[in-house]
């Protein structure tokens, strides 16, 4: 599959840190290649196997603040004390070359572009179960029990938004995760074609 200027979409994946997205959206991109990743910018510390402008744009506040004023980011969050956000020109300079975009954001910018953009088709990614997604948390070995204790609770939080989006994805084994996900994006992708 190749790019189709015509229908280019945006789609949306959130779900609690520790879910697996990361991976889900690894093979999704291996699956299809006329998808392309957004990357974020975000205030937080890059970790170890991380690539600057690969995973994610690593900046300070105040160049976060400089992305704001310019109205740059077509949606910006806080989560667990860093802020998040999604470049804008990016988005639509690969929407208009034909590609679909995949946006991997928390609930909070979710909902903001839903709102700027509600052609957008939202997943919610979840766990299997509370005691896999702490496991999946601790396997990490990157957070302090404190920020362990304060993710979970965080997710829980998320998890209750699950049903304001267009579908819910149980990550159970990623490969299957993101088969379904491709399914629906095929399916979607085909709905447009005919309007």
């Amino acid at each position: 599959m190749s790019a189709n200027q015509n229908i280019a979409k945006l789609f949306i994946i959130s779900g609690p840190s520790g879910v697996g997205k990361s991976t889900v959206i690894s093979e999704l991109m291996r699956l299809r290649d006329d998808l392309r990743f957004s990357i974020s910018v975000t205030t937080r510390a890059k970790r170890e196997k991380e690539i600057d402008g690969k995973d994610y744009f690593f900046i300070s506040d105040e160049e976060f603040d400089n992305l704001i004023d310019n109205k740059l980011l077509l949606e910006h969050a806080s989560y667990v004390g860093k802020r998040y956000g999604t470049p804008k020109t990016y988005v639509e300079d690969k929407l208009k070359e034909g590609y679909n975009i995949i946006l991997d954001i928390e609930v909070q910018g979710a909902a903001q572009v839903k709102e700027l953009k509600p052609e957008a088709i939202s997943f919610f990614i979840m766990p299997p179960d509370d005691i896999e997604l702490e496991r999946r948390l601790r396997g990490r070995k990157t957070d302090s029990d404190e920020k362990i204790a304060q993710r979970l609770h965080q997710a829980k939080e998320e998890c209750k938004l699950a049903d304001q989006y267009d579908y819910v994805i149980i990550n159970d084994n990623p490969i299957r995760a993101a088969k379904e996900i491709e399914r629906i994006i095929s399916k979607e992708s085909k709905k447009m074609e005919e309007d």
